[in-house]
């Protein structure tokens, strides 16, 4: 039998729950099962994937999930203690049964139907909320946290009882805070997970509290449940606030991979798992799965439809960049230099960025995807170290457009080869205006695009001229463009521009302003970044067009 790893800190993600609840996310079906799937293969111990008693998406998840064979995470549906006032009960819940109120609701029988192993039950810890929240008796609210956590338990599953707002109801009231988890505990949940609901609370708060109930049931002398951690970010600190609670004692955290989550997000796991395991010598994924974790984190973020801040620490894109030319000439003598890890620890990678600030070091490492072996005194990087800054002064900027400082550097070094000329090109753009285009095609309905493109290349000894239409300017020089290179070289039906940026470089000169163009263009497999610059937009967007295609078929 194939031993189950067992990890020193349970890692918890709620990406399927509350993750859910922030700006701009909104999963389908199919999304939901995908990045149930990732997180199981990562290696996180549990997945909450929503509350099938709030709508019918979640019933349905539920319902499909059960034919996934998930081998690292247990499958959690989500809910909240049954509702008030739903029977009579005793003044205390010892003396309640779970049979009546609890089995009478309809939600805690949607949680019943999910048939997780797992349940997550959430209640309320804070006075203020029982009251002025819930509208409840504190008796009343620990009869509901009781009953329903007793019938979940009576039904086999297992159950994480979700504190809610405990920290600032163990600050109004530290007894009754306490009361509450000893309720939940009593009734059978096997992890207290408290939860700084609102995100307010420093991480000395936060210790303290998690020392407070670790000291709360070691002097009632019964057995402990296990307790974890459950931080937002609204003051920037989810990440410290659960390192505080784990060194105080805590051993599960929950959040979402990605950070994202309602308000500010959430616990960000992808960046705090590193610090656990690397920092701290704390197990939480199994053996493979750290080296992969920049890997999960943008699978995740493309299946949200989010983009990943370039800042997360370990995994984001900038988090090993380097940009000064001290630091990157420091990095290549020894890495521990300006680098607190090795990048290939967490699957991210050193990337140099090429800027008038960076120093010959810099520019001597990127060049060598050129020219193997070059050294940093050579006359080639004095002569584009100083092209380098001449561009910059004049609008350019190559610290995002790693492609077209490779096409700058083989142009330089005299291995640059053009496989097509441009000989002539002309972009046309149309409006007819509201009123005209609903005139044509009725109101609601879709205008036809309003651009075209027209385009003759030089390939070798050959002409081709091609034509195309677009949804503006750009979109259509691109068409027309790859359209009469692809006989030529049938390789770029694969690509297509992903992404499109423009920048106005001195407002001041208002619409005679130079505009700074980045493309980033993929073939479904490797992305690249071009630049160009000009009066002229579409002349910028030209520039890196060409630089784009000219990257890809050198690459070949």
């Amino acid at each position: 039998m194939k031993k189950l790893f067992v990890p020193d800190i349970e890692i918890f993600d709620t990406t399927l729950r509350d993750g859910a609840q922030a700006e701009g996310i909104s999963f389908s079906l199919r999304d939901k099962l995908a990045i149930t799937e990732l997180l199981d293969d990562m290696g996180a111990a549990f997945i909450e994937a929503g509350n099938p008693g709030s709508n019918p998406k979640d019933i349905e998840f539920f319902r499909e999930a059960r034919r996934l064979k998930l081998r690292n995470a247990k499958l959690c549906a989500f809910g909240s203690t049954r509702k008030k006032n739903a029977a009579a009960h005793a003044a205390h819940p010892a003396h309640s049964t779970a049979a009546h109120a609890a089995a009478a609701d309809t939600a805690l029988a949607s949680l019943l139907a999910a048939e997780t192993e797992t349940v997550v039950i959430f209640g309320k810890s804070s006075r203020l909320h029982v009251k002025k929240v819930l509208k409840a008796s504190l008796e009343e609210n620990l009869a509901m946290i009781y009953e329903t956590v007793s019938l979940l338990r009576a039904a086999g599953r297992e159950v994480i009882y979700d504190a809610e707002h405990f920290f600032d109801g163990w600050q109004e009231s530290p007894a009754y805070a306490l009361k509450t988890l000893r309720t939940a505990a009593e009734a059978g949940a096997g992890r207290l997970v408290l939860c700084d609901t609102n995100g307010g609370s420093f991480p000395e708060t936060i210790a303290a509290g998690v020392r407070a109930v670790i000291d709360f049931f070691t002097a009632a002398g019964s057995p402990r449940p296990l307790i974890g951690i459950h931080a937002h970010n609204d003051m920037g600190l989810a990440i410290a606030c659960s390192l505080a609670a784990i060194a105080a004692g805590a051993a599960h955290v929950q959040g979402t991979l990605t950070g994202a989550g309602e308000r500010c997000g959430n616990t960000c796991l992808a960046a705090l798992i590193p610090s656990l395991e690397i920092k701290l010598g704390k197990r939480c994924l199994p053996s493979g799965k750290l080296e992969r974790i920049s890997e999960f984190c943008r699978k995740a973020a493309e299946i949200s439809n989010i983009t990943l801040s370039g800042g997360i620490p370990y995994i984001g894109t900038s988090a090993f960049a380097h940009k000064a030319g001290m630091h990157a000439d420091a990095i290549l003598k020894t890495s521990i230099s300006f680098e607190h890890i090795d990048p290939s620890l967490v699957g991210n990678g050193r990337h140099f960025l090429i800027s008038e600030m960076g120093g010959r070091s810099a520019i001597a490492e990127r060049a060598r995807r050129v020219c193997p072996g070059i050294t940093k005194d050579d006359p080639l990087i004095a002569e584009l170290s100083h092209r380098l800054k001449a561009l910059e002064a004049e609008g350019w900027q190559f610290e995002g457009a790693d492609a077209s400082f490779e096409i700058l550097a083989r142009k330089i070094s005299g291995k640059h080869s053009s496989f097509f000329t441009i000989l002539s090109y002309r972009v046309a753009s149309e409006y007819h205006g509201q009123e005209a285009a609903a005139g044509r095609h009725g109101a609601g309905s879709d205008v036809e695009p309003a651009a075209n493109a027209w385009v003759k290349v030089l390939v070798g000894d050959e002409c081709e001229i091609a034509a195309a239409e677009g949804d503006g300017p750009v979109n259509a020089l691109d068409g027309a463009l790859r359209r009469a290179l692809q006989r030529f070289f049938p390789e770029l039906a694969r690509v297509r521009l992903s992404d499109y940026k423009v920048r106005v470089i001195d407002g001041n000169d208002a619409t005679a302003a130079k505009v700074r163009v980045l493309i980033e263009s993929t073939d479904g497999n490797n992305a690249w970044t071009t630049v160009g610059v000009s009066t002229d937009v579409i002349d910028a967007s030209r520039q890196a067009l060409v630089d784009g295609i000219e990257y890809k078929l050198f690459s070949r």
